[in-house]
């Protein structure tokens, strides 16, 4: 018995390696020097972030954007998820493959596509103002990011609620609909109360891929808009205002800000199963 689970050890032994050299010593490197200002130990990168209001406005907008954006993520994703449910061949495995590109459509492609459509001459833009819906409108904003965010939030959310949803017996909701009741009841009452721990833990995940988009963002609004990301990328590139060390105090921040929904939907697992 010793020597299998010495051989299992020895088995799992370059996965930790790996994991070591590239999150482990890394993300030790960036605790440590968060915690550096100049040669001395200090909180002072804490104090700086925490007094600063520009810095505190670059949390509050990525906070806002993650949740809105997740909540559109959720809900469209939800109801896609629950229209394919009776589906099968050909148009749900479509579905299911545009929802797999859109997911791991980003950064300068996703942004590209945005301006095409909802830029100043955008194809959306143009249809939309001679139809007197809008005024001026411009995507280079924080609207433009809920727009480009939701995009490939809401294919994200398909793609892990589909499969999901599919966990709930199909014998289940035949029984519900012989006593009366209606698709809607169904999921409200039965269904997604039954799913409801791992909606949990879809909504943490798009929460945190929302927090931690840099690429897209910089590639359609720059440094215009304020969010964390965007900070951290200049406080670690800049010419004029470079800071390493206060770059790793705001990505600290915001691994902190990461941890509260994880935990949080962890505790909340916990009391639904005892």
């Amino acid at each position: 018995m010793g020597v299998h689970n010495l051989s299992m050890r020895l088995l799992a032994l370059p996965f930790l390696i790996v994991l070591a050299v590239l999150v482990v010593w890394p993300l030790g490197s960036v605790v440590r020097d968060s915690f550096l200002s100049g040669s001395a130990w200090s909180f002072d990168n804490y104090q700086s972030i925490l007094s600063d209001p520009y810095y505190r406005q670059s949390f509050i907008i990525s906070l806002a954007l993650s949740v809105v954006t997740t909540a559109i993520g959720v809900l469209l994703g939800l109801l896609t998820a629950v229209s394919l449910r009776r589906r099968s061949g050909r148009l749900r495995r479509s579905a299911m493959a545009f929802a797999n590109i859109g997911a791991n459509f980003a950064g300068v492609p996703l942004a590209m596509a945005i301006i095409f459509l909802f830029g100043m001459n955008g194809a959306f833009t143009l249809i939309l103002k001679g139809l007197g819906l809008i005024g001026e409108f411009n995507v280079y904003s924080v609207t433009g990011l809920v727009i480009a965010y939701s995009y490939f939030q809401v294919a994200l959310a398909t793609l892990l609620i589909t499969p999901l949803l599919d966990s709930v017996g199909r014998d289940l909701e035949e029984a519900a609909m012989l006593m009366g009741c209606g698709p809607l009841r169904f999921w409200l009452r039965i269904g997604l109360p039954g799913v409801a721990r791992q909606l949990i833990a879809v909504a943490t995940l798009l929460f945190a891929n929302a927090m931690g988009t840099y690429a897209t963002t910089t590639a359609l609004t720059g440094t215009s808009v304020n969010v964390v990301t965007i900070r951290i990328s200049e406080l670690v590139s800049g010419d004029v205002f470079s800071d390493p060390n206060l770059a790793n105090a705001i990505a600290m921040l915001l691994l902190a800000v990461l941890l509260v929904p994880i935990v949080g939907s962890q505790f909340a697992a916990r009391e639904r199963r005892s």
